[in-house]
C-alpha cells in the first residue's frame, strides 16, 4: 500500500522532504511512503492502492488536472492529509481570490463546499504551541500563518483535532472533516516538520534543552493520531524497526574464514596502521570496522534518534568485518547466522554443489544487516564497490527502509519478510545479452522449487507458483496472492557483466499480509525459518545456475518445469497494447529471447495465419486478476 505525497511545482520542497521523513518514521514497514508528480497523478492507476494522499504546504492552487483526480479520489472514499493549510466551509462554490484556494470539495450530503486554503510561504517562521483534544500541549511546532478555519461551527461532519494556545493566537489549528465518502485532515501549522531538523523553527537556545525531545515525541504522536482518525492501521511498536540503517556484518561460512579476508583486502585494506579504510562511492560512503567494535556500534546506531527517517543522515554505512567468527544472537537477534550456514551446507550437499574454496559457493559470503536502506541499491548504485566485490556475493537484511521493486515500485519489508540480493559476475564474451532475461526466470524458479523442500514447506510448497515475468504467488483455497518478486539489474565493465538479483519473499509475515507461513497449519508454522528458506533458495539456484552456464545459457533444460510452475498455461487474456484490444491465449516463452508468446484467439471469421504475438517482460505489465496485459508506464 502506497501513501503518496504530492510533489508538484506548487509544493514547498521543505514540506515534501519533512513529510517523507515523518511519515516514513511512523508508517514503515507497513506502508510505503513515496512522492508522486502531477504526471504520475494523472497517468498512473494509483487510487486503488493508496490509503492516504498527502498535500504538503503549497504556494498556490493546484493544476486543474491534478485537483480533479484528487477530488475524485477523496469523494470516492479516499483519505487526504494537508499540511500548512486552512479551510473554509461554505454553501458557495466561489470564494474571494485573496483566500488563496488550494483545492475544493463538494459534499452532496450537506450541500456545502470545503475549500482548502494555502498557508503563507513568506510568513514569519516562528514556533507555536498546540493543545490537542486530549488537552496535551505540544510546543515548538512551525506555524505557517495560515488563515483561520471558517464556517465549520456546528457542522456535524467535522471534528477539531487541536487548537492554538499562544498569547497572540487562538482558534482551530487542526481539523478533520468528511466530504462524500472520504475523509480530510487539515493542519495549519507544519506538524510534519521534525523539531530536531535544521528547518525547525525552534531557536538554537531552546533546541539544546531537554524539552525538545519530549515535544518531538508529542509531535509524532499528534501525527499518529491524525493518521488514525483517517482510518490508517498503524504498525505496532513491535513491528517498527529502527528507522535508520544499522551496522552490517560481513561474514563467511565458518569453514572458510579466508573469504572475509579476501573481500576485505579488495575493499577495506588498512589505510594507516590498523585503521580500516573509508570507501566513498556514488551512492554511499562505507566505513569498515573490526569485529571488536560491534557492540558499541550497534548500541550507538539504535540510540541515534537524530537520523530517524531522514535519508540525508543515513551516511556513512558501517560494515563490521567478521573473519573466522560469527556474530551471536545478541548482535543479530533477528537472524541466526549459525543456523543459516548450517542449513546452507546441508542444502548445497543435497543439490550436489561443488565444495571448492575458489570460487566459494553461493551464500558462503554474506553481508547481513538488521536494518539497511536497500540490499539492491547497496550493490547496483555503488559501481566502485560493485566491481571490487568478488562473485558470488549475497547481501541480506531483516528490514529495508527503501526496498526496490520493479520499475518505480517500492518493496515493503514488514516483519517476517525475506529480502536479499545476489551478485554474480560473468564474462560478457560467454554470456549473450539476449540471454540475460532468463536470469529472472531461473531465480524465480529456484525460489518456487526451494519452497518444496522438506525444511521449508514440504508438499505444501506445491501451492507456490510463478507469475510472468518476475512474481511469486501463493494459491490457497482458489485465491491467488502475491508473496514475492524478483528484480534483476545489470552493468557492464571490463568485459564482464555484473548481475545483481534482488529477491523479496513474504515468509513469516502476519495477516493481513499473505506469506508462506499461512500455507502451513498453525501448529507447524514455528518450523518455518527465514534462515532455512534463504539457504535452500541459494543452494537450489547455485545448482540451476551451474547447469544454465554449462549449457551455454540455454533455458531449454528448465522450460518444461517453468511452464509447470507458472499460472498461465493456456490462459486467455486481453492484450491492451494494441488497438483495438485483442484477446490472446498464452502458449509459452520464446527460447531465444524469453518473450511471452501468445496466440490471437481465433473467431469464426478470422484467419489462422495471424501468427504469434510475442511480448517483452520489461515493456509490459500483467494484471493477473483482471486478465489484462498492459504497457508499462
Amino acid at each position: 500500500m502506497d501513501v503518496l505525497i504530492y510533489a508538484g511545482p506548487e509544493a514547498l520542497q521543505d514540506s515534501v522532504t519533512n513529510s517523507l521523513t515523518t511519515l516514513r518514521a511512523i508508517l514503515l514497514p507497513q506502508y510505503s511512503v513515496q512522492t508522486i508528480t502531477p504526471k504520475g497523478l494523472t497517468s498512473q492507476p494509483w487510487k486503488a492502492a493508496c490509503p492516504l494522499f498527502v498535500l504538503p504546504q503549497c504556494r498556490g492552487r493546484l493544476q486543474s488536472a491534478s485537483s480533479t483526480v484528487i477530488k475524485e479520489y477523496v469523494e470516492a472514499g479516499g483519505s487526504l492529509l494537508s499540511f500548512g493549510a486552512s479551510a473554509i466551509c461554505s454553501s458557495s462554490r466561489d470564494q474571494d481570490a485573496s483566500a488563496g484556494i488550494l483545492l475544493d470539495f463538494f459534499d452532496h450530503s450537506t450541500g456545502k463546499y470545503v475549500h482548502i486554503t494555502c498557508g503563507r510561504e513568506d510568513g514569519p517562521k516562528r514556533p507555536c504551541t498546540l493543545q490537542t483534544i486530549d488537552e496535551e500541549l505540544v510546543a515548538g511546532i512551525y506555524d505557517t500563518e495560515a488563515s483561520e478555519f471558517r464556517g465549520f461551527d456546528g457542522e456535524k461532519r467535522s471534528t477539531v483535532l487541536a487548537n492554538y494556545r499562544d498569547a497572540d493566537r487562538h482558534g482551530v489549528a487542526g481539523l478533520k472533516c468528511e466530504t462524500g465518502a472520504g475523509k480530510i485532515a487539515i493542519w495549519a501549522p507544519s506538524i510534519e516538520t521534525p523539531l530536531t531538523t535544521e528547518s525547525s523553527p525552534v531557536p538554537a537556545t531552546v533546541a539544546v534543552g531537554s524539552s525538545v525531545g519530549t515535544d518531538e515525541k508529542r509531535r509524532l504522536e499528534l501525527v499518529r493520531k491524525t493518521l488514525t482518525v483517517l482510518s490508517l492501521g498503524l504498525p505496532s511498536s513491535e513491528d517498527q524497526p529502527v528507522s535508520r540503517p544499522l551496522p552490517q556484518f560481513l561474514t563467511s561460512h565458518p569453514a572458510k574464514p579466508d573469504i572475509v579476508s579476501t573481500i576485505a583486502d579488495l575493499i577495506a585494506a588498512p589505510s594507516a596502521g590498523s585503521q580500516l579504510s573509508v570507501f566513498k562511492d556514488d551512492n554511499d560512503t562505507f566505513h569498515f570496522h573490526h569485529f571488536s567494535e560491534s557492540a558499541d556500534l550497534l548500541k550507538k546506531g539504535r540510540e541515534d534518534t537524530g537520523a530517524q527517517g531522514d535519508p540525508s543522515k543515513w551516511q556513512p554505512k558501517d560494515i563490521i568485518l567478521c573473519p573466522g567468527t560469527l556474530p551471536g544472537r545478541d548482535l543479530t537477534p533477528l537472524f541466526d547466522l549459525a543456523v543459516y550456514y548450517e542449513t546452507l551446507s546441508a542444502a548445497r550437499t543435497k543439490q550436489g554443489c561443488p565444495d571448492a574454496p575458489d570460487p566459494w559457493g553461493f551464500g558462503e559470503a554474506l553481508l547481513y544487516g538488521e536494518v539497511v536502506t536497500s540490499t539492491q541499491t547497496m550493490l547496483d548504485k555503488n559501481p566502485h564497490l560493485l566491481t571490487r566485490l568478488p562473485s558470488p556475493f549475497v547481501s541480506l537484511a531483516s528490514y529495508q527502509l527503501a526496498g526496490r521493486g520493479r520499475g518505480a515500485n517500492m518493496w515493503l519489508s514488514p516483519s517476517g519478510c525475506l529480502q536479499f540480493s545476489v551478485l554474480l559476475r560473468v564474462p560478457l564474451s560467454t554470456f549473450p545479452s539476449n540471454k540475460l532475461v532468463f536470469v529472472q526466470y531461473l531465480f524465480a524458479l529456484a525460489v518456487v522449487e526451494a519452497c518444496r523442500d522438506e525444511s521449508v514447506l514440504g508438499t505444501r510448497g506445491e501451492q507456490v507458483r510463478l507469475k510472468w515475468p518476475n512474481d511469486i504467488y501463493a494459491v490457497l483455497d482458489g485465491e491467488r496472492r502475491k508473496i514475492g518478486g524478483i528484480l534483476v539489474s545489470t552493468s557492464f565493465s571490463g568485459g564482464n557483466v555484473d548481475i545483481v538479483i534482488g529477491c523479496g519473499l513474504n515468509v513469516l509475515n502476519a495477516a493481513p499480509t499473505f506469506s508462506l507461513a499461512q500455507l502451513l497449519p498453525p501448529d507447524q508454522r514455528s518450523s518455518l525459518k527465514l534462515e532455512k528458506t534463504v539457504a535452500n533458495i541459494l543452494a537450489r539456484f547455485e545448482k540451476m545456475w551451474g547447469t544454465f552456464v554449462q549449457e551455454r545459457k540455454s533455458f531449454d533444460s528448465f522450460m518444461n518445469l517453468y511452464l509447470e510452475r507458472w499460472l498461465h498455461s493456456d490462459q486467455l487474456v486481453t492484450l491492451t497494447t494494441v488497438s483495438p484490444h485483442q484477446q490472446v491465449r498464452i502458449v509459452g516463452i520464446t527460447p531465444e529471447h524469453g518473450l511471452l508468446r501468445t496466440m490471437p484467439e481465433r473467431r469464426g471469421w478470422t484467419s489462422a495465419a495471424e501468427g504469434y504475438i510475442d511480448l517483452q517482460p520489461d515493456g509490459n505489465s500483467f494484471d493477473i486478476m483482471a486478465g489484462l496485459i498492459k504497457s508499462k508506464t
